[in-house]
């Protein structure tokens, strides 16, 4: 079979994946339509909520397995689109709809390519997974089917990259604060202003730098992205309520760090999750060499992604670019996604993998 067949094979998946409306733990009707287009494939995919899969035809345990991945969902139409978002619209060598991009382009790459390996890789296992919920990383999605699957020597995670292998990626952490101080009439010189107390706070989030800088990910990054205080103008606020946005590099975990935020911001704080952390693979990782000996960059990448719950080494590559994402009119190159069937199966055919390795 020709890239050309499998390019027109992917472009028509993936205008019936975009037909679909599939918003985040709302899958349910896009997994059942690839549960079918798989079945007539006369494959035998696994199910599980939203999230389906394929193994290996030809598995063998001694194999060393690949995970090939990318998602389902997508976030709502942003404002201003000037198209349905969910009509799929040919025009000018792009495919216009939601999801296209992110990450509808990598999921029938991915899958296209996992139909060739399936078929003709003699050193490795594959799976193809196709999980939900992860514009939210929602508990339902991969994190419920990892733990189902054979030991995975390695992955690939399908995201608009521009086809650039990133080998690295910041984690996420939700830290919601409080600052406590006590109400009293604003006419009167009654009570304890928790906005001027929660200055101090917000001041610390905005100039603290921690030491550690990744050459691929820079330094730990937070920005204080909600603020909440009073309730009408003649009441002094006694509770002065934040949330902050915290993207760590390799060098700090996420339940370490946040243990060191607590003990010196000056606020009562939370942290909604500590499982988001930071990943990156080896530079000299069979995978990578053979990206650098194709002639790709590898980079580290600042958004996150289901890369952030797996516990082997992974490298985040797909078609499109992230600018792309979540936006209006959202749209991916038809030449993409023929460009990305080619790179993943020169990236991945008969890689020699070290299955004792781990990062």
């Amino acid at each position: 079979m020709n890239i050309d067949t499998l390019f027109y094979d992917a472009v028509d998946l993936l205008k019936q994946l975009i037909a679909i409306p599939s918003l985040s733990r709302e899958e349910g009707n896009v997994a059942d339509l690839l549960e079918i287009y798989l079945k007539e494939k006369g494959l035998s995919p696994y199910r599980k909520a939203n999230n389906v899969w394929l193994l290996s035809t030809a598995w063998e345990d001694k194999k060393p397995v690949i995970l090939l991945n990318s998602h389902l969902d997508t976030v709502k139409p942003a404002a201003g689109w000037t198209k349905d978002p969910f009509s799929p619209l040919e025009e000018d060598g792009k495919l216009y709809g939601l999801g296209s991009n992110d990450a509808g382009a990598s999921l029938v790459s991915l899958l296209q390519a996992f139909l060739i390996l399936n078929r003709e890789d003699k050193k490795n296992n594959f799976i193809f997974l196709a999980s939900a919920e992860e514009e939210v990383s929602g508990k339902n999605g991969i994190a419920s089917v990892l733990p189902e699957l054979p030991a995975i020597a390695l992955g690939i995670v399908g995201e608009p990259t521009g086809m650039q292998p990133a080998i690295a990626e910041k984690g996420l952490m939700v830290i919601d604060g409080k600052v406590y101080g006590k109400s009293g009439h604003a006419a009167r010189e009654e009570g304890e202003n928790a906005i001027y107390k929660a200055l101090p706070v917000i001041e610390w989030f905005r100039c603290k730098q921690f030491p550690e800088v990744s050459p691929l990910l820079g330094p730990v990054k937070m920005s204080l992205t909600v603020l909440q205080a009073g309730s009408q103008h003649n009441v002094v606020p006694g509770e002065c309520t934040f949330t902050v946005d915290v993207r760590t590099n390799e060098y700090y975990g996420n339940e370490a760090l946040f243990q060191q935020i607590a003990a010196e911001c000056g606020a009562e704080v939370h942290a909604r999750s500590f499982r988001l952390n930071a990943s990156h693979i080896a530079i000299d990782h069979p995978l990578v060499n053979r990206a650098i000996l194709l002639g790709m960059n590898p980079f580290g990448s600042p958004t996150l992604s289901d890369q952030a719950l797996m516990n082997f080494p992974s490298l985040k590559i797909g078609p499109g670019l992230s600018a792309r994402s979540h936006t209006a009119d959202e749209y991916i190159c038809l030449s993409e996604i023929r460009e990305a069937i080619d790179v993943y199966l020169r990236l991945l055919a008969n890689l020699q993998l070290d299955s004792e390795r781990r990062f």
